[in-house]
């Protein structure tokens, strides 16, 4: 259903708000540059720091200035299985294509309880849901065997896996075969996950080298191996530099340098150390970004 690379978009702000002109120049810069879908109000997005309105508003500008032009993956995801129904929901009303939802977080529910989550979201939304594997964020980890009784579940189409286990990924691969799409959700290990079976990427690093990742997710999916790893450790300093502090801390910052939002984040997270932004500056000047 989806494929290539996705972008899980910044939600940027200016005096605590959304910067909604700011939003648009993002969204036009990543159609212009080969994203294949766009995922507002995920982890970057600072989904966690958004109001329900702000949520929803966020997810309908995008799908308003994408205009079609490449799918909309709303983030919908919540520790609150009614709360998840209703941000789904409101995604679904403002357009968005799909819904991408985190495993419940805090709660620490059982296999069964993330799988009867899952089921009611996609019971009562009735849209393509995309399930975020991310433990090291929740605590909440979804177990392979857990993956494979999802794929049977109508409306639950893919799977955004960021275990940073390729064992994990294989086995998940293994288990559901062509009845659940896998995309990455690691920047650094996005080309073995591809090279294993992976359908794409919903990327941080295609915030702001949106065509280097399309082009090496083309690569992959033609098997132009050698293209792929070339483009890969190409990217591989950029990636490193980003992730130095918490996303969307690094990202955020980078946009900034390149002129496309304010390096404002909202508490409790706060803008990059002033080492670790002179670090990720030489590295983005040293890749033609600035």
């Amino acid at each position: 259903m989806f494929s290539g690379s996705m972008t899980a978009i910044v939600t940027p702000f200016r005096d605590g708000a959304i910067d909604h002109e700011a939003l648009e120049r993002i969204v036009d810069f990543q159609v212009d540059n080969g994203t294949s879908a766009l995922v507002p109000c995920g982890s970057t997005g600072e989904s966690a720091t958004l109001t329900h309105a702000e949520h929803l508003e966020v997810v309908s500008r995008v799908v308003k200035v994408a205009r079609g032009r490449v799918p909309v993956i709303a983030g919908a995801g919540s520790n609150s299985t009614a709360e998840a129904i209703a941000l789904t929901r409101g995604a679904k009303a403002a357009g968005a294509d799909a819904a991408l939802l985190i495993s419940p977080y805090y709660n620490k529910p059982t296999q069964e309880g993330i799988y009867r989550h899952y089921r009611a979201v996609a019971e009562a939304a009735q849209v393509p849901l995309i399930i975020y594997n991310i433990p090291g964020r929740t605590a909440s980890k979804i177990e392979a065997t857990t993956v494979a009784r999802m794929a049977e579940v109508e409306h639950i189409v893919g799977l955004k896996e960021a275990t940073g286990s390729l064992d994990e990924v294989q086995e998940v691969i293994r288990l559901c075969g062509d009845r659940l799409e896998l995309y990455s959700g690691d920047d650094s290990l996005t080309l073995p996950i591809m090279a294993v079976g992976a359908q794409g990427t919903i990327s941080v690093i295609a915030n702001i080298a949106p065509k280097q990742s399309a082009a090496m997710l083309a690569a992959c999916r033609a098997g132009d191996w050698d293209t792929a790893r070339r483009l890969h450790y190409a990217l591989l300093p950029l990636i490193r530099a980003l992730f130095q502090e918490t996303n969307p801390i690094g990202v955020k910052a980078a946009l900034a340098m390149m002129g496309f939002c304010r390096d404002e984040l909202r508490l409790p997270l706060l803008p990059m150390t002033e080492a670790a932004r002179a670090k990720l500056r030489a590295v983005v000047e040293e890749f033609g970004l600035l």
